[in-house]
């Protein structure tokens, strides 16, 4: 068998557990050869923390990608996460386009907004983009602020109905994606989860977890990034949902138990072996 190969676009933050910083460990715990292609480089990620170095790395991501084109390299993922401009998501839509292949599953993450609101620096208009760069992949994984923003509608906070849910990720299922990923799905205070819809056969899965206090930075690239590394591994899609929802529970649960500093990110790290366990890779 030969080892699969992912290429992760996203930013990378130097301190703070997010984007790049998860994608990478995530993915090469699952056996994954993981190609980054940083979009901006930032001293620290951007949720509770001030006076943040940034520098954007707009201008080089073609480059890398062009370089990489002419080594006739294929993957068998790209992955996509938080993308800060209009030109960057025309720039990663080339990349698509580019490196499309039979086989090559194409993961969007529409990193944009949570809570309710936007993220700075983020424009009102940049969530119909972010809906155009949608349309190009197999997968997308949204929050419900992310999904009301694309659907051009009012968010709601939860606890959700199942007939919302299922009405809202029956509409993202109009974009294009063959699959689509709902986040941040709760019924009660109880537990936590996501939904997942097969556009092809029209079936919704869900997967649910503990519901632990607090507000975790990261847990959606985490999310996303096991959801990969277990469908890159051979998992339905049903059983990939389960295996990420779980292994985020219990990120956060351990987080919750073990520092006080929840802004800085999950300890994603001390769980990697229970991933790799429940991947059947040891």
């Amino acid at each position: 068998m030969f080892q699969k190969r992912a290429a992760a676009i996203h930013d990378i933050s130097c301190f703070g557990k997010c984007s790049l910083t998860v994608a990478i460990p995530v993915l090469s715990a699952a056996g994954i050869e993981t190609c980054p292609i940083p979009t901006a480089m930032l001293s620290t990620h951007t949720g509770g923390f001030t006076d943040i170095h940034v520098r954007d790395l707009t201008d080089d991501v073609m480059p890398v990608a062009e370089h990489w084109k002419s080594l006739d390299l294929h993957f068998d993922a790209i992955y996509t996460g938080y993308l800060g401009s209009f030109k960057q998501l025309e720039i990663v839509s080339d990349i698509v386009d580019k490196f499309r292949g039979e086989g090559t599953t194409i993961v969007v993450d529409p990193v944009m907004a949570d809570n309710g609101r936007l993220y700075g620096g983020i424009t009102e208009d940049f969530p119909a983009g972010m809906r155009k760069l949608c349309s190009k992949a197999d997968i997308i994984t949204p929050n419900f602020t992310e999904a009301t923003l694309m659907l051009g509608e009012e968010y709601r906070d939860g606890p959700y109905t199942k007939e919302y849910v299922e009405d809202i990720i029956r509409r993202l299922g109009t974009f294009g994606a063959k699959t689509v990923v709902l986040t941040g799905v709760y019924f009660d205070q109880l537990q936590l989860g996501a939904a997942a819809l097969d556009v092809a056969t029209g079936e919704i899965s869900y997967a649910m977890g503990e519901w632990v206090e607090g507000c975790y930075h990261g847990t959606g690239d985490t999310f996303t990034s096991v959801l990969l590394a277990a469908m890159l591994n051979g998992c339905a899609l049903g059983d990939a949902l389960q295996i990420a929802v779980d292994f985020v529970a219990r990120c956060v649960r351990r987080t919750s138990k073990d520092h006080p500093y929840m802004v800085y990110g999950v300890n994603f790290e001390a769980e990697l072996p229970l991933l790799m366990k429940a991947l059947k890779l040891i």
